[in-house]
């Protein structure tokens, strides 16, 4: 079987607040270490109502005391917003935390609305701009194979997984030329899916760190007992996805009824476009759906995504899909 891991934003549902997201994120990560998941990661996002995973580092030490084996990491940390430095010393500290378990996912987009560039005191644009060089230089703090003129404490000799993320060519292409392993965020960016993989594949390099291209796809996935049951509790990711794209993000909602069967045109062909990359139904519709994507994309590793306002039937759907690929 391919091997599954949890993309997990940390939702604070309406109603509900940060200390309970990161307790129903912690016991997530539980049954997804037990369901035999590789990878528990969690990504940054800030200044989001329904979002508690804005301190990524901090979220991920919690869900290490959590678990006990599963791989944790960043899903990922947005380089632009910080400095390298600062990320080798955290991820340091979770090496030392949690020896051989810590990925290290980096992206380039900011995370938030401009605005975020001057609550950070950044130029986040230009920032972007040295992304490949900070990359570079974060990975040197951390194996030494670049003379540094200072030595990053926690950080250097860690043994942190680094991958690169990406949703367009330019990640593929960088991930590729300095032989990363590579993950595409087609799970709420699908239209570049197929053209990123097949970039980074054909221009990948062997490093001293990875002799083959390695590709991570992420899916929405959500399994029930029902394809009708699984559409409901689907439903509180849709809104948010809606709400998010039009400027108004809030906590996650509760599910609706025919919840797509009430949008206009617009925010369901939006909808509809992540449905290339999106299995949301009983076992046997999760496991024809999941089958076709990684049959389609030949990828190495798939990482789930998809929040549901009952927290325990987002550990049940973790559940039921391992069961429906192993049927």
């Amino acid at each position: 079987m391919t091997p599954l891991s949890v993309l997990d934003l940390v939702p604070i549902r309406e109603g509900s607040d940060v200390s309970t997201a990161l307790a129903e994120a912690g016991a997530l990560a539980k049954v997804a270490e037990e369901a035999g998941y590789k990878r528990f990661w969690v990504a940054e996002h800030h200044a989001t109502p329904g979002i508690a995973g804005g301190a990524t580092s901090v979220v991920i030490a919690h869900i290490g005391h959590c678990t006990s084996t599963i791989r944790i990491g960043a899903g990922g940390i947005m380089l632009p917003n910080h400095n390298p430095f600062v990320i080798a010393e955290q991820f340091g500290a979770l090496d030392g935390l949690f020896p051989g378990r810590v990925d290290l996912g980096l992206g380039r987009a900011p995370g938030a609305a401009p605005v975020l560039g001057q609550a950070l005191r950044k130029d986040l644009s230009r920032a972007a701009e040295y992304f490949p060089q900070d990359v570079v230089e974060l990975r040197a703090l951390l194996t030494g194979d670049i003379d540094l003129p200072i030595t990053a404490t926690p950080g250097l000799g860690a043994k942190v997984e680094m991958w690169m993320l990406g949703s367009s060519l330019f990640g593929a292409q960088l991930a590729a030329r300095l032989g990363m392993p590579y993950a595409f965020a087609s799970h709420f960016a699908p239209d570049h899916l197929d053209a990123a993989l097949q970039a980074y594949r054909s221009q990948f390099r062997p490093s001293d760190y990875l002799d083959a291209p390695h590709a991570m796809a992420a899916m929405t996935v959500i399994c029930a007992d029902t394809d009708e049951e699984a559409r409901l509790l689907a439903s509180s990711q849709d809104q948010s996805f809606v709400t998010l794209r039009t400027g108004d993000p809030g906590k996650l909602p509760p599910p609706v009824p025919g919840y797509r069967d009430s949008l206009d045109m617009t925010a369901r062909a939006m909808l509809e476009r992540m449905d290339v990359a999106r299995a949301v139904g009983s076992p046997q519709t999760v496991r024809e759906k999941m089958g076709r994507f990684i049959e389609r994309t030949q990828a190495d590793e798939i990482i789930v995504s998809g929040a549901t306002f009952d927290p325990l039937a987002r550990q049940e759907s973790l559940r039921l899909t391992v069961s429906a690929l192993t049927a």
